[in-house]
């Protein structure tokens, strides 16, 4: 069982395509995630009416809305494909809409303030994972407390920088430890586990989020082809980008071994080649008059 989760945010990249968006769970379980997460909103629940009024480029994005009537039949494929099937609720009946189908609950980092939201998704008593990019500490626990008196305590806290794509040098990996920390006395009420959530596409950052920062939950946009709506922005993984990552992040765990000092087996035929205390040379004086070349 793989130490760390990968989760596949297909985000809007999906165009609006059922059969797109089935070829990325199938996608994302043949590089080797754990789950997909997709996002459910709508335009006119997401922005204000006079922002709407004034931005073309925010009525354009009812273009990325994902048909609710996908969600039966995405959430099925997906446990067919032994993943789990996550989404975001972006609006409150959304909560609802999603609760026979998901595993798990996805609030992001710009609805953190959202108390309602919080404690919608917490009546369900399924698992949450929020996003804290742009957050305070002040914000992030007081998330924390709201969750305290709901029913879910299966929490996942994702480090995130809200910037798309993040620069390397902002993902401030540092405070994955300064959450484990200062959220430890949260653990008293909540099951809190910690993780990343990708935008920088970089090998060199999941690889130390997971390996030096042990997170169990990594979670990365992914598109398929460089068509997706959202892979021009910069912050999409293609899939052969990402599975060179997470079979390396695999091979990292299986180099970790049992901790016990002893010669392993790969080492055993070189043993009788050390030098003899007696004289230094090489090989043991035991096997030089049966050495046959």
């Amino acid at each position: 069982m793989s130490k760390v989760k990968f989760i596949a945010e297909i985000s809007s990249n999906h165009n609006r395509d059922l059969n797109r968006s089935k070829i990325f769970i199938k996608t994302a379980a043949e590089i080797g995630c754990q789950g997909v997460k997709f996002q459910l909103f709508k335009i006119s629940q997401l922005f204000t009416p006079e922002i709407l009024l004034k931005s073309k480029k925010h009525r354009d994005r009812e273009r990325w809305e994902l048909p609710v009537e996908f969600i039966p039949e995405l959430a099925n494929y997906t446990h067919e494909l032994g993943l789990e099937f996550a989404c975001t609720p972006f609006y409150l009946d959304a909560v609802d809409e999603l609760e026979p189908y998901v595993d798990f609950y996805k609030i992001a980092s710009y609805e953190l303030l959202w108390r309602e939201l919080f404690i919608k998704c917490a009546e369900t008593g399924k698992p949450l994972v929020f996003s804290i990019g742009m957050a305070i500490p002040d914000e992030i626990e007081s998330a924390l407390k709201t969750l305290c008196t709901g029913k879910t305590k299966e929490i996942t806290v994702m480090h995130c920088n809200s910037a798309y794509p993040t620069p390397i040098h902002d993902s401030n990996l540092k405070a994955i430890s300064t959450l484990k920390d200062g959220l430890n006395e949260y653990n008293r009420m909540l099951n809190i586990s910690f993780g990343w959530s990708d935008h920088t596409v970089s090998p060199s950052v999941i690889y130390r989020a997971v390996h030096h920062y042990n997170v169990k939950y990594v979670e990365f946009h992914l598109d398929l082809d460089g068509k997706g709506e959202e892979f021009s922005a910069g912050h999409c993984w293609l899939p052969e980008q990402i599975s060179k990552v997470i079979k390396t992040v695999e091979e990292g765990y299986i180099a970790d071994g049992s901790g016990i000092i002893e010669p392993t087996v790969s080492e055993l035929p070189d043993r009788d080649w050390r030098a003899d205390p007696v004289d230094g040379l090489r090989p043991l004086m035991k096997i030089r008059k049966s050495y046959n070349g």
